[in-house]
């Protein structure tokens, strides 16, 4: 029977230890095995490539790593406990954070409950077992701050996913602090591991790529999320690498040499659109019903607004002949003043928003003129999530923030001038800015377009409320 030389046994020990057998006795048994199975293929004639070949075709590729884990299984019990708790867990979690998700979606009780209960057994008892067992099979030092980063990247993206969706506070730091993990130690971590690995290395290029793909639609996911600009330059960027380019380089140099499609690849194809489409299907719907509640609620107002406005100019016409005309008129003109500050202040939002600064107050297509003044187009608005606009112009101690506050001051001294203190004190609440817009507080900052204008909306119709109280209560005096 042939006998393998020294560099034949050193190969397949290579093999062995490549594969993580960290079970120095179990390593030994399964090289000496392999030796036997290649000798034998060797006795039909074939050289040591060819039979070797053979022998781990017919093992299979996971097969060591298999018969690895189940002596552990066998003679471990710390082992196995941390098994059995990683499968438990992972299914339990899993399944709650599906269900969540499904109650999230259709309104249902129990969704927050059972979004956290998945969360914290994923982040805190999945995690810690699966890294436990991994260290217990591999004992591999070189992936030990890979095998970390994976679990500090994945605990801080589950804890500041639940976070944000419960609406936490820190929801954002926490998410930006998994995400940059995930850039600056996992994905450089995983890319080293498989650039140190010799089989790899025809795949280098392929695996740099991937891996600035990955940080693409880490960042790209954060952004978004956060509603930062340029999340979908990123997302787009990186969904691009990684289809367009690093999946079909990757099977070309993985299966080129195959004459049969491989079951593997056929996989990998089906995963990646499974994972996906749904995903992608489920954002655009979830984001549609998200803007479409918005715009509900703007167009209420906009109507409650049309019907004060016109109220009010019908209140003041029916006292032509009353003394309190030209009182009604000098008030009816505040407004319109005051009313003209807040939507140039909407305009100046909207044309930040829209990288067009310093353009007229009227756009286009975003701002109509009508009958009771300004309307806008919130579908036609690009960037309505986008948070800049907003921190820049109306946050607290901002130049447009004092510049509103101003004159809404002006015209709440204006109209305590004109109706007596106890009248006043009733609508005096409706002229104060700190009513409608946030004071001083970390959340401020990421306060998006939509809610600002939402918030300047209900301080139009605010004021138009207490111009139509005052109305009221000066036609009375003065006809008395």
């Amino acid at each position: 029977m042939p006998e393998l030389t020294f560099q034949d046994i050193a190969s397949i020990r290579r093999d062995v230890n490549r594969q993580e057998i960290c079970y120095s006795h179990l390593a030994d048994e399964l090289i000496d095995h392999l030796c036997c199975d290649v000798e034998n293929e060797m006795a039909g004639g074939l050289n040591f490539h060819d039979a070797y070949s053979k022998v781990k075709e017919k093992l299979g590729h996971k097969r060591l790593r298999e018969i690895q884990e189940e002596t552990l299984y066998t003679i471990d019990t710390k082992y196995r406990n941390m098994k059995k708790t990683m499968k438990i867990s992972g299914i339990a979690g899993t399944v709650m954070l599906g269900f969540a998700a499904m109650f999230k979606i259709s309104h249902l009780p129990g969704a927050g409950i059972m979004l956290t209960l998945g969360s914290l057994i994923l982040a805190f008892v999945f995690m810690p077992s699966a890294l436990t067992v991994l260290w217990k099979e591999t004992h591999s030092g070189k992936k030990l701050f890979l095998y970390i980063s994976v679990f500090i990247t994945a605990m801080l993206f589950i804890a500041g996913v639940t976070a944000k969706v419960q609406h936490w506070p820190m929801a954002g730091l926490i998410l930006a602090l998994g995400s940059l993990s995930g850039v600056f130690a996992f994905v450089p971590a995983l890319l080293a591991a498989k650039l140190k690995d010799q089989e790899n290395k025809p795949k280098k290029l392929v695996y740099i790529l991937g891996a600035a793909g990955l940080i693409c639609c880490i960042l790209g996911l954060l952004f978004k999320i956060q509603h930062w600009p340029m999340a979908s330059t990123l997302l787009t960027a990186g969904s691009a690498i990684i289809f367009f380019a690093v999946f079909p380089w990757y099977a070309w140099l993985t299966w080129r040499k195959e004459s049969n499609v491989s079951a593997k690849f056929i996989f990998m194809v089906t995963g990646m659109i499974v994972l996906m489409l749904p995903v992608l299907m489920l954002n655009l719907s979830l984001q549609r019903t998200f803007e479409a509640g918005y715009y509900i609620h703007h167009g209420e107002q906009q109507a409650l607004f049309d019907y004060r406005f016109r109220s009010n100019q019908s209140s003041i016409s029916h006292c032509k002949d009353s003394s309190a005309l030209p009182i009604l008129k000098e008030l009816n003109n505040r407004t319109s003043e005051l009313l003209s500050v807040i939507n140039n202040t909407e305009a100046r939002l909207i044309a930040e928003a829209e990288l067009k600064p310093g353009v007229p107050a009227v756009l286009t297509n975003q701002i109509a003129e009508t009958e009771t003044g300004p309307v806008i187009n919130f579908k036609a608005l690009d960037n309505s999530f986008q948070t800049f606009s907003f921190s820049r112009f109306l946050n607290d101690g901002s130049g447009l923030r004092n510049d509103l506050a101003d004159a809404m001051k002006k015209y709440s001294d204006y109209l305590s001038g004109q109706l007596p203190a106890s009248e006043f004190e009733i609508c005096r609440k409706l002229l104060e800015p700190a009513v409608y817009l946030p004071e001083i507080n970390p959340e401020t900052e990421r306060v998006t377009l939509i809610s600002g204008l939402h918030m300047l909306e209900l301080m139009k119709n605010g004021i138009l409320t207490a111009e139509s109280y005052a109305i009221a209560m000066l036609s009375k005096v003065n006809n008395e």
